[in-house]
């Protein structure tokens, strides 16, 4: 098979959005717009790929910054005109050229080569993606006695490869047929009348011209708006999802749940609905997550639960249960047979394993050893209103509910701490630190100051 060259145009797309962000570069399950157009090219077997970006080209360097070897990024002025461009491009060059509009992220490798393929194996001139069936079946019944094929064909040809922005041009025909049209130099040249002028010179010089169907009708989808956004959205997502299940992740309502495409979930995991994955997030075999439940760029363990939480930028070791209702702060590693309960918040800390912490707590810039007791109402008091500190709580340790340990601070392993006590020194081996004021007890006083309620 010849060379395959690619050209994605991104900068006379028609956005209906109401933004100063351009709608290709808007991600979609993690990824910008147009890279689901690159990758989906890329996997088609383009050996090249060139993005004329126009305007936009500084935002189009940022989202395809990891390809950058081996794409072109061409800054493209209103009055260009793509074909023409294109043909200045591949002056000389043997193969063919696909041509993809960077608003179509639902395009798969799949319909590609499927497009491709036809375009070789019939040795056609131009082939180009349509769901028109009449266009599918046969495109010779509307030649005329001369074999010229009759002008307002000619016209619904341009106007459907136009339309669906999808479709392979022979490189040499690309070349002389931009040559041999009138004022060929004119960029500001309607791009439909041009690729009339196209199909027209393949024709009467004996070239081919095919059609061929997408495999997904969702295929050739654009997106313009944020109507459209969401509806490409929901059809990526479900994509992803479907893919999850197929290799052994259990959804009970897949459709409530969000799942970004770099995320990996291991085998007999169960997804509860209003489940969000996002990031770089990789989850374990057999864990049960949500619902209501976001994780961003988290790594789980086996046998893992998280229910009704949120973890951003953090692991979770094997056998871990995380929730209801916590919140795992950027930098938290929370090791093996962790109980990390309601209301407790982690921040950029190392939990040991077989450490308890059960409810109502928050513990910052910290590291807790291995099978700490960490009581109700703890608070790691890490800001002195300057800087951050750092507490340390050893192995086996127990600290008592209503604690505060102000950090810089260290609890000794096998320490305890009485609840209700603030911690401002080091608690040694062994000890038992208690920090607050004595009971003292008043007979009677109720009594003799007439406070007693009821009466």
């Amino acid at each position: 098979m010849e060379p395959v060259y690619s050209v994605i145009t991104a900068f006379d797309i028609e956005s209906g959005v109401q933004s100063e962000k351009t709608v290709v570069t808007r991600k979609i399950c993690g990824k910008p717009i147009i890279n689901w157009v690159k990758d989906a090219v890329s996997d088609a077997g383009a050996s090249e790929i060139t993005i004329f970006a126009g305007h936009i080209s500084s935002e189009v360097i940022s989202c395809v910054s990891d390809g950058l070897s081996t794409i072109n990024i061409i800054e493209t002025t209103e009055t260009d005109n793509t074909l023409i461009k294109a043909s200045q491009l591949l002056k000389g060059k043997k193969g063919a050229c696909l041509f993809v509009c960077a608003n179509k992220p639902l395009i798969t490798t799949g319909t590609l080569n499927n497009l491709l393929k036809l375009h070789f194996d019939k040795n056609n001139a131009i082939t180009f993606l349509t769901d028109d069936q009449e266009l599918i079946q046969g495109l010779d019944i509307h030649l005329d006695e001369t074999g010229k094929m009759k002008d307002d064909f000619l016209l619904r040809i341009a106007s459907e490869i136009n339309k669906t922005g999808i479709y392979v041009i022979d490189a040499r025909w690309l070349g002389k047929s931009v040559k041999n049209h009138p004022n060929p130099e004119n960029q500001n040249l309607r791009q439909k009348k041009l690729t009339e002028s196209i199909a027209a010179q393949i024709i009467s010089n004996g070239g081919s011209i095919g059609a061929v169907a997408p495999l997904i009708v969702d295929d050739l989808q654009s997106v313009n708006d944020m109507i459209e956004f969401s509806k490409a959205h929901k059809i990526i997502n479900n994509r992803i999802i479907k893919r999850h299940m197929k290799n052994g992740v259990t959804f009970l309502n897949p459709e409530s749940c969000i799942v970004e495409n770099d995320v990996t979930i291991e085998k007999d995991t169960l997804i509860y609905p209003g489940t969000i994955l996002e990031g770089s997030t990789k989850i374990g075999d057999n864990c049960v997550i949500g619902p209501n439940t976001l994780l961003r760029n988290v790594r789980t363990g086996k046998h893992v639960t998280v229910i009704n939480s949120v973890a951003i930028d953090s692991s979770i070791d094997d056998n871990t249960k995380v929730g209801p209702f916590a919140y795992l702060r950027p930098g938290s590693q929370i090791g093996k047979n962790v109980k990390i309960g309601d209301f407790v918040e982690i921040k950029k800390s190392l939990i040991g394993d077989d450490t308890k912490i059960s409810h109502l707590t928050y513990i910052g810039d910290a590291e807790i050893g291995k099978n700490v007791n960490i009581g109700c109402g703890v608070v790691v008091v890490n800001y002195d209103g300057q800087k951050k500190h750092k507490t340390i709580v050893g192995d086996n340790s127990f600290i008592g509910c209503n604690v505060n340990l102000v950090s810089p601070v260290e609890v000794k392993p096998n320490a305890f701490v009485a609840a209700g006590s603030t911690i401002t020194e080091e608690v040694p081996e062994y000890s038992l630190a208690i920090a607050r004021s004595r009971q003292t007890i008043i007979a009677d006083w109720v009594l003799k100051k007439g406070r007693i309620r009821g009466t």
